[in-house]
């Protein structure tokens, strides 16, 4: 019981993937994963290639297994990474009021270093009064000092009064200036670095002062303490550790109180700790067992297959995924009893290699971006530290995850600007890594030799055009029903044409394909639907007797009234026939095959964790892409709506949707918010959409993007979309001042001398207006390269307003 059933497929046909990898090697042999499972290839079922092996570490960018599941992940915003953060104030300094806390400390130190001058150099009459009575009465005279008289400890005691006079003047002018205050505001994010900078500082001055004994706390010390001791009874060495006992006993009073406030403990002990393998911020972690050695499991009772984890783990033999997909496998086990004893032996016999993916596979051959399997985010960028940012999320990290996704997602830049490379391939790894813990089924349209990743990566490499393609796409979605795979037919071939009702030209094709069905027990292929579609006397003569054979009268039927509208003014035919000429290429002629010699993969599949690419001849077909483009948008709106288990997270990623959307495939994308399904779309610019499509396009997605360089076409429609809120304006007045009296007249002439300005009274008035949060104009001319503006809405309504990310970071 390795996969205990969750991944297993349940055959091989166009709506399913094959079977599930056999049993894992022995105890002590490397891992080889068995073969994966992919739909058999055109012309030769059965035929399968072998993945790359499986790696046996954690991420290759990230720290070590034991590690990664001991940081803390606390509970932040939507779109928030997650890992290690650490939360900042909802709201920053004012800038008022630091200014006043500048001034106010510089102020009040200008004020300290004067009096303790002063202070130094005895100019501060009566400051030796409480000193006069602590001391003894003939170490003075008339105010002062007795200078033939006192022993030389006495002139030490002074000058340590005026020390510790002036560190108490010190602590007042500290409390009263808020220096402590200013320093964190100025610090900002760098404050406990500047804390433990400025408490050295602090503690080596202080030192420094005692040990030149210009505080003379030594000179005292020694006074007191008997010669014999510092003598050491004539031992050099006992005199020494005598001395340099006192220095420590001294310096030590001194340095603890910065020691303390600068934390330099805490940061001995984070100097010393082993850094991870890659920048994290750590956070403590929750109180319980750590999840490296699986508490859930050792509470159920299977301690055996608890410390073989826990071994793994250590050892390093398993990875982020691994510990994702078993940990998803233990919880889908508790159904029953005998799933879960089932599930307790597979780990125990297995380890890391339990319950794996169908295709074997347990990590991808290449990541590029930084992924949190455990909560299913993916890091894009950092959220910029930006006025238009609100306070709390600067410096952030931006992440995705599939209750994000789930609401589908529109990128919108110009070529160049990092739409493939800085979002739709770090969606697709990480949208192909959760399927492998099965969690997500993935489907990535794109042109062919787009970047996003290599064939291994995925299960199913649908190459549209290539000979050399091992798998072919089912042109009707693997639909058995005709008006079913009509519809889906009609969005692909006239979803665009605004003049061709959808109806229509769905009626036209369920005219045609209901009867072949009947007749044939398959549908038309690409050329013989086109022959059917121009009225072909032939091919209609052909399938009109093959129906009479069967006795299909309703069929027959709906034959005689195609035949009727063929060729009349209006029909529909021959612009389907025109569309779906497209496909009837030499290239294609060993694609989209329905004879049943193939197995063509189909979007039914989603309910398994499957990870598809299918390339588009874009070069050389760019309208056939676009077809065929608008086809499985279709196809993956309607196949993941109708999904019986919709426990799968399934998206689809569409790396350039230009002249894909249509009015129908628009509104399918609000009802798969509720199927557990998303859609990632990218576009040049909004241009490549419909006009009448544009605005329900913004409305239909929760999350928006776009990139530096749009133009201010393209940023109104998301400025409107993004809307206003109200922001809190100060609006400044001049008002000239007239002096009556002579000497202020006069001043008021020398300084409009001096400055060339007329004096001037302000009048502020704050109120509160209402502006868009982001202007056509700042979208399209004040976004940085190498940024974006982002806003994200969840599956359960959690929203954020559009920040600019930084996606370098």
């Amino acid at each position: 019981m390795d996969t205990d059933g969750t991944y297993d497929a349940r055959g091989t046909h166009a709506d399913h993937v094959p079977r599930p990898a056999g049993p894992p090697p022995p105890a002590g042999a490397p891992a080889r994963p068995a073969d994966p499972p992919v739909a058999p290839p055109r012309g030769a079922p059965g035929a399968r290639t072998a993945p790359p092996p499986p790696p046996a570490h954690a991420p290759a960018t990230g720290p070590s297994t034991d590690r990664w599941l001991r940081v803390a992940r606390p509970e932040a915003g939507a779109g928030v990474w997650r890992y290690g953060h650490v939360a900042r104030p909802d709201e920053g300094p004012d800038p008022a009021r630091v200014r006043a806390l500048r001034l106010g400390a510089s102020i009040t130190l200008l004020i300290w270093l004067v009096v303790w001058a002063l202070l130094a150099s005895g100019a501060v009459p009566y400051s030796h009064i409480p000193l006069v009575f602590l001391t003894p009465a003939d170490w003075w005279a008339f105010g002062k000092l007795r200078v033939d008289y006192v022993p030389p400890v006495a002139y030490d005691i002074y000058s340590l009064y005026n020390s510790v006079l002036g560190l108490l003047l010190a602590v007042w002018a500290a409390r009263l200036g808020a220096w402590g205050e200013t320093l964190r505001a100025l610090s900002g994010p760098r404050w406990p670095r500047v804390r433990t900078l400025v408490s050295l500082a602090g503690a080596a001055l202080c030192a420094w002062l005692v040990w030149t004994g210009r505080v003379p706390l030594l000179n005292i010390v020694f006074s007191l303490v008997p010669l014999t001791w510092l003598q050491g009874g004539g031992d050099r060495y006992a005199a020494a550790g005598v001395t340099y006992t006192l220095y420590a006993l001294v310096l030590l009073p001194v340095v603890l109180p910065f020691a303390r406030w600068g934390g330099w403990l805490a940061s001995v002990r984070a100097f010393f700790t082993p850094p991870a393998d890659a920048p994290v911020r750590e956070t403590a972690q929750p109180e319980g067992p750590s999840p490296a050695e699986w508490p859930e499991l050792r509470s159920a009772g299977h301690t055996e297959a608890a410390d073989r984890l826990a071994d793994e783990v250590r050892a390093g033999r398993m990875s982020d995924v691994d510990c994702v997909r078993i940990r998803r496998a233990w919880y889908a086990s508790q159904a029953s009893p005998t799933r879960r004893a089932a599930f307790a032996d597979a780990v125990a016999r297995t380890g890391a290699a339990a319950c794996a993916h169908p295709s074997g596979a347990r990590d991808l051959p290449v990541r590029t971006a930084t992924h949190d399997l455990l909560t299913g985010q993916l890091r894009i960028g950092t959220y910029a530290d930006d006025a238009r940012n609100p306070y709390g999320s600067r410096g952030a990290g931006a992440a995705l995850e599939p209750g994000l996704l789930g609401t589908s997602l529109l990128a919108v830049g110009p070529s160049g600007s990092g739409k493939t490379r800085r979002l739709v391939r770090p969606v697709a790894e990480a949208l192909g890594l959760q399927a492998l813990t099965g969690q997500a089924a993935l489907v990535v349209v794109c042109a062919a030799g787009a970047p996003l990743g290599s064939d291994d990566a995925y299960d199913v490499v649908i190459k549209v055009g290539d000979p050399a393609s091992g798998h072919d796409l089912d042109l009707y979605g693997g639909a058995k029903d005709a008006d079913e795979a009509a519809a889906l037919l009609a969005e692909g071939l006239a979803g665009d044409l605004p003049d061709m009702g959808r109806r229509r030209a769905a009626t036209a094709l369920a005219q045609l394909l209901g009867p072949f069905h009947a007749a044939y027990g398959r549908f038309p292929g690409v050329a013989e639907l086109r022959e059917l579609l121009d009225g072909v006397p032939e091919r209609l003569a052909g399938l009109r007797a093959a129906l009479e054979a069967g006795a299909h009268e309703v069929m027959l039927r709906e034959l005689s009234a195609r035949e009727r509208q063929s060729g009349t003014p209006g029909d529909p035919g021959l612009t389907l026939a025109d569309r779906i000429a497209l496909l009837d290429r030499p290239a294609f002629s060993s694609f989209f095959d329905t004879t049943g010699t193939t197995s063509p993969f189909s979007l039914r599949a989603l309910e398994h964790p499957v990870r598809v690419r299918v390339d588009l001849p874009e070069r050389g077909h760019t309208e056939a892409s676009r077809l065929l483009a608008r086809l499985l948008l279709a196809q993956f709106e309607a196949a993941a709506t109708a999904r019986a288990d919709r426990s799968l997270f399934a998206c689809l990623v569409l790396d350039d949707a230009t002249w894909t959307l249509t009015a129908e495939t628009v509104r399918g994308l609000q009802g798969l918010r509720s199927a557990n399904a998303g859609v990632v779309l990218t576009l040049r610019t909004l241009a490549d959409v419909p006009e009448e499509l544009r605005a329900a396009l913004l409305g239909a997605v929760g999350c928006r993007m776009t990139f530096s360089g749009v133009t201010t076409w393209d940023s109104q429609y998301f400025a409107e979309a993004w809307g206003t809120t109200w922001v809190e304006t100060r609006d400044v007045t001049e008002r000239a001042v007239f002096a009556d009296q002579p000497l202020t007249r006069a001043m008021h002439a020398l300084r409009k001398v001096v400055t060339g300005k007329e004096v001037v009274r302000n009048a502020v008035t704050v109120r509160e207006v209402e502006r868009q949060r982001w202007s056509a104009s700042d979208l399209a001319h004040g976004v940085p390269a190498g940024h974006a503006v982002l806003s994200l809405t969840g599956v359960r309504g959690e929203l954020t307003p559009p920040l600019l990310v930084d996606l370098r970071s």
